[in-house]
């Protein structure tokens, strides 16, 4: 679950606000799809969300812990246990195959060899990749690397997920296809699940859609 209350954000040099007493809550499982114009901050809303950047005031708490009360070690380790993130660009790592993108995060966490494997098997299969383990992004197309950022983003099971544009790089029929599986995977992860995009395919799987427009959320 994602809690913010009364956060506050100031930018430029005359430390206009950009966000002034925003609160926003996402259940486990629900999905909000989060719309706004360009440079109004829906990005810098994930990253205050997800520990990138930090707040001048107000809360940020996903599933119990106050993320804006820990310092840049515990932020790190944060994001790594409890936060998948999906990108409009991939952000899948080159040098790596399908199976080692996807394994990387359970590395990180600690898992053991034979649970990562069986996880990766899973997840392949979730997304629809069975046989291509062993493949590199370069050899896929772009609807097959989001999923593989969708497995990624899901294989240690966090409790809160961040998307920011994801089908920005996708034709339209490929881009539902994705946010059809994120959505689904993420429902039956019981996650909370952020999206900020400018897709109506998007607002139609969201249990809500909000809009930020100067500095605070409203139904859309």
């Amino acid at each position: 679950m994602l809690q913010v209350e009364r956060l506050s954000k100031h930018y430029g040099v005359q430390q206009a606000p950009l966000f002034r007493d925003l609160g926003l809550t996402v259940g486990s499982g629900e999905v909000v799809a989060l719309l706004g114009a360009s440079g109004s901050g829906k990005t810098t809303l994930l990253n205050l969300v997800s520990g990138i950047d930090s707040p001048d005031t107000g809360r940020v708490e996903v599933n119990g812990i106050g993320v804006h009360g820990l310092d840049e070690p515990e932020r790190t380790l944060f994001r790594r246990n409890e936060i998948g993130f999906v990108f409009q660009f991939f952000n899948l790592i080159p040098t790596l195959t399908v199976g080692e993108n996807i394994a990387l995060p359970l590395e990180l966490v600690g898992l053991p060899p034979g649970e990562i494997s069986a996880r990766v098997a899973t997840l392949l299969a979730g997304v629809g990749l069975d046989g291509k383990e062993q493949r590199y992004p370069e050899t896929l197309s772009g609807g097959e690397q989001q999923r593989t950022a969708v497995a990624r983003a899901l294989a240690h099971r966090p409790k809160l997920l961040l998307a920011d544009e994801p089908t920005g790089n996708l034709d339209t029929k490929t881009g539902e296809s994705v946010i059809r599986l994120l959505n689904g995977l993420a429902r039956d992860q019981g996650a909370s699940l952020l999206i900020v995009t400018h897709s109506d395919a998007v607002a139609r799987v969201a249990d809500r859609v909000l809009r930020l427009e100067a500095g605070t959320l409203c139904e859309a």
